[in-house]
């Protein structure tokens, strides 16, 4: 059996001020930066045992990676196809929970009018997943992004178009998921 476990990075700025990051780069507030530490407290405490952490390039999410990485001494790197949707004309905006941003996450084809389209995001982080599925010797932490959550909870679990849209995780949340070692069954 294959496990990979996953964190969303802390509280960053953005978060605060209840605006729509995406790939917008809004750094850790210190509190985003306790709750790293924090992560990494019940990572240690609960025994939760990983070989390498993959984290996204974006300042939230790798300075999140790295507290933990400095605090269970597991190597960290940075891997691109965790980077965050480019939500286009939302990115800066608020709320983050608006209907009409709601509205928009379920459409699957549509790039935001210049970001990146959903069906594109799920396809290179699903790229990743494939990987790492293909050879569970290996066990990984993902760092990265509330946008990448939904990527990865939609990989191994089936999802309507709507739960979707409102699936979350808070900062700093571990999640962990499984797969059988044969790709024909994933969980």
């Amino acid at each position: 059996m294959g496990h990979l476990y996953y964190v969303r990075h802390g509280q960053t700025v953005w978060n605060v001020e209840d605006k729509i990051c995406g790939s917008t780069d809004s750094p850790l507030t210190d509190y985003g930066r306790q709750q790293a530490r924090e992560a990494a407290e019940k990572i240690r405490a609960e025994g939760i045992s990983f070989d390498e952490i993959l984290y996204s390039p974006l300042s939230r999410a790798k300075d999140t990676a790295l507290i933990i990485s400095e605090l269970t001494g597991v190597p960290a790197r940075e891997e691109k196809r965790l980077f965050e949707q480019n939500f286009g004309k939302w990115e800066g905006t608020s709320p983050r929970r608006s209907p009409e941003f709601t509205e928009a996450k379920r459409s699957f084809v549509s790039s935001y009018e210049g970001g990146e389209s959903m069906l594109k995001f799920c396809h290179r982080v699903y790229g990743l997943l494939d990987e790492i599925t293909s050879d569970s010797s290996k066990t990984f932490l993902l760092v990265a992004h509330n946008g990448v959550s939904r990527v990865v909870h939609s990989y191994f679990n089936d999802m309507t178009n709507d739960e979707y849209a409102q699936f979350g995780i808070k900062n700093c949340e571990i999640c962990e998921y499984c797969w059988e070692d044969s790709q024909d069954v994933k969980k």
